[in-house]
C-alpha cells in the first residue's frame, strides 16, 4: 500500500494554508531557467506553445500548470529547474489561450480535456530524442496529469515513464462546492480567477462575437455559474455538474498503469475531503499518495534547501525512485 509518510514540515509563516498557497503565488521568484518557445499547429489548426529549458539530456519533464497559469509561473520553473539539475531537460505547455495570446479556436482548455497533452506527448516522441519522459501537473495541470493516465490505463505514450500530481481536485462536483461556499475563498480566489476567466472570455467573445453574454458572466461570483454557462459550452458538456463528473479523474485512478505520485496537503482550501485517495492508492499498487498536514495549495515552502520546495524534492525523490 504506497501511502507515504510525509516529513513535510511548514515553516512558521506558512502553517496556515492560506498563507502556505498565497506567498509563492506573489512572491517566489525561480532564477537560473532559461527557456525559448517552440509553437506546434494542433491537428484542428489551432496552436499550442511550449516553452522549453534545454540542457541536452536524454530525459524530459512536462510540466502542466494550473487554471489561468502558464509556463511562466514559478512552480512550474521551480519544478523544471530541479530537474535540470539531475538529469532533464524541461518543457512547459502552456494550455490553450495561455500562453499570451489567445488561441484560434472557440475551443478552450478544461480539467478533464487530455487531447492536447496527448499531441504533445506524439510530437515530443516524433520529433526529438529523448528516452524517457516525466508528466507532472499543479492543480488543474494535476487533474489533466490523472486524467490520461487514468484514461489512458496501459494505452499512455510508450515513452511515459511516471506521473506526479500536486494539488490536485481529483472530484471536481464536491470541491467546486466548497470553492464556492468558503467566504475566505470566495472573497479572494474565487474573486480573482472569476476576474481572469472573464477577461479571457471577452477576448473570446471579440473572437467569436455572439457566443457569450459577456454583461452575464461580468455579475457572477461562484465557479458553478461560469462552468454551466461558459466551460460546458464550449467544451461540450450539459452543464457544469455534467462537466464535473465527467471531468474528475477520481473514478479513473483504478485504471493507473504506470507510477503515479499525488501530493495533497490537508490544509489545501482547493480540495474537499473526496479528493484525497486513500483507498484508490491502497488498492493500486502504482499509485503513491502523499498528504501532509500543512502546505496549502501548490505551496509547500521551505527554507534552508537553496530555493527548492518540498513538491519539487519529493518529485525528484520519486523519479529517482527514493520514496
Amino acid at each position: 500500500m504506497p501511502i507515504i509518510t510525509s516529513s513535510y514540515k511548514a515553516p512558521l509563516l506558512f502553517q496556515n494554508g492560506h498563507a502556505a498557497s498565497i506567498y509563492p503565488s506573489l512572491f517566489r521568484v525561480i532564477k537560473g531557467v532559461a527557456t525559448t518557445r517552440e509553437r506546434i499547429t494542433t491537428p484542428d489548426d489551432d496552436f499550442l506553445d511550449l516553452d522549453w529549458s534545454k540542457k541536452g539530456h536524454k530525459k524530459l519533464v512536462l510540466v502542466l500548470h494550473g487554471l489561468e497559469g502558464d509556463a511562466g509561473r514559478p512552480y512550474v520553473l521551480g519544478m523544471i529547474k530541479v530537474f535540470n539539475q539531475n538529469g532533464y531537460d524541461g518543457v512547459g505547455l502552456n494550455f490553450r489561450g495561455c500562453s499570451g495570446e489567445m488561441n484560434r479556436s472557440l475551443r478552450m482548455y478544461h480539467s478533464g480535456e487530455i487531447t492536447d497533452v496527448g499531441f504533445v506527448l506524439d510530437y515530443i516522441g516524433e520529433n526529438y530524442d529523448y528516452q524517457e519522459i516525466i508528466l507532472i501537473g499543479f492543480s488543474l495541470g494535476g487533474s489533466v496529469t490523472l486524467n490520461y493516465v487514468g484514461r489512458n490505463g496501459k494505452n499512455v505514450h510508450p515513452l511515459l515513464k511516471k506521473a506526479i500530481a500536486v494539488s490536485v481536485p481529483i472530484d471536481l462536483v464536491e470541491s467546486a462546492k466548497g470553492l464556492d461556499a468558503g467566504r475566505f475563498n470566495s472573497l479572494v480566489y474565487v474573486r480573482r480567477f472569476l476576474g481572469k476567466l472573464y477577461e479571457k472570455t471577452a477576448q473570446k467573445e471579440a473572437q467569436y462575437p455572439g457566443t457569450f453574454d459577456l454583461k452575464a458572466i461580468k455579475k457572477y461570483t461562484t465557479f458553478y455559474e461560469f462552468d454551466h454557462h461558459v466551460t460546458a459550452k464550449v467544451s461540450g458538456f450539459e452543464g457544469a455538474i455534467d462537466y464535473y463528473t465527467k471531468a474528475s479523474s477520481k473514478p479513473f485512478l483504478p485504471n493507473v498503469a504506470i507510477p503515479t505520485y499525488i501530493l495533497n496537503a490537508e490544509n489545501d482550501s482547493f480540495l474537499s475531503d473526496s479528493s484525497y485517495p486513500f483507498e484508490e492508492a491502497k488498492s493500486n499498487p502504482h499509485i503513491f499518495l502523499e498528504v501532509p498536514k500543512r502546505g496549502g495549495h501548490v505551496g509547500f515552502a521551505q527554507f534552508g534547501k537553496n530555493g527548492t520546495y518540498y513538491s519539487e524534492e519529493q518529485a525528484l525523490k520519486f523519479v529517482l525512485g527514493q520514496l
